[in-house]
Parts: structure tokens; C-alpha cells; sequence
């Protein structure tokens, strides 16, 4: 097990290091904040929605090594999904979060599997769910910031 929970802390730090798609979306169809107050992480998700798909997405922000990483996989994992299948792999992600011990779709969740040890730290769970459900605002059109309070 020691091999596999390297190989997750590698990942993490190299999203972490060198995140993905980080970036504002000059051509965001929809956009959403969110705000952890327990340790001050912001971000931003944009999104480029076209005939139900998101042909791009992009994320900006300040925060822990476990959002910025979470936040960058998110955006690998929803990039050129329908809006359904991103819904899906919101489900997925929120239920390794919030069920240990839960049945997972290792197809569906691929490298965020690599999250799945943050549950031993239920304070930083928030830190990597944040980006999630500012992504699931941004889809829905929520013009509020969420908060992971």
C-alpha cells in the first residue's frame, strides 16, 4: 500500500505544482466563485458550455495544495464531458468524499482516486470539495459565491 499512496502524494504534488487549466476563460459561457472560510482558499471556475458539452473549462484562485490539486484534476476529468457525464463524475468524486467505504467507479474517477486519502483528514475534505461545487454552481448558474460552510 505504501507504493500506491506515494504514487497519489506524486500526483498531488505535481497538480499541485504545475495545476491544470488554470486559467480564466475569456470565452466562459458560465463562471462560479467559491470560498472555503476555514482556511481562506478562493476560486474561480470557468466554463465554455456548447450544445450541452464543456468544450473548455479553466480555474483561478488562491488556496492549500489539496484544492489547487483537486481543482486541476476536476478540470481534466470534466474537460469535453456532456453535462451529464460531468454530473456523473461529480457523483462519483462526492461519494468517495462523503461515504468512506463506498463502492467506486475506478473507471469514472481515474486519477482522483488519488484524493480518496483525504477522508482520513475530515478538516481538509472542504479543501477538496471546494472546486467541485463551484463547478456544479457554475453549471447550474448559481450567481452566489459558495461556500463550503
Amino acid at each position: 500500500m505504501t507504493g500506491l499512496s506515494d504514487l497519489y502524494q506524486e500526483i498531488l504534488l505535481e497538480h499541485n505544482s504545475k495545476p491544470r487549466n488554470f486559467r480564466e476563460l475569456e470565452e466562459a459561457t458560465q463562471s462560479a466563485e467559491g470560498y472555503n472560510p476555514l482556511c481562506g482558499d478562493k476560486i474561480t471556475v470557468y466554463l465554455s458550455v456548447a450544445n450541452g458539452t464543456i468544450a473548455d473549462v479553466g480555474f483561478q484562485g488562491s488556496g492549500c495544495a489539496i484544492s489547487r490539486a483537486s481543482a486541476s484534476m476536476m478540470t481534466q476529468s470534466v474537460k469535453g464531458q456532456t453535462l451529464v457525464e460531468a454530473e456523473n463524475v461529480f457523483d462519483a468524486f462526492h461519494r468517495m468524499m462523503t461515504e468512506p467505504g463506498a463502492d467506486l467507479d475506478h473507471d469514472l474517477l481515474g486519477d482522483l482516486e488519488s484524493l480518496s486519502g483525504v477522508v482520513e483528514f475530515p478538516i481538509r475534505i472542504k479543501c477538496a470539495v471546494l472546486a467541485w461545487h463551484t463547478l456544479r454552481a457554475a453549471l447550474d448558474g448559481q450567481g452566489d459565491t459558495v461556500t463550503t460552510e
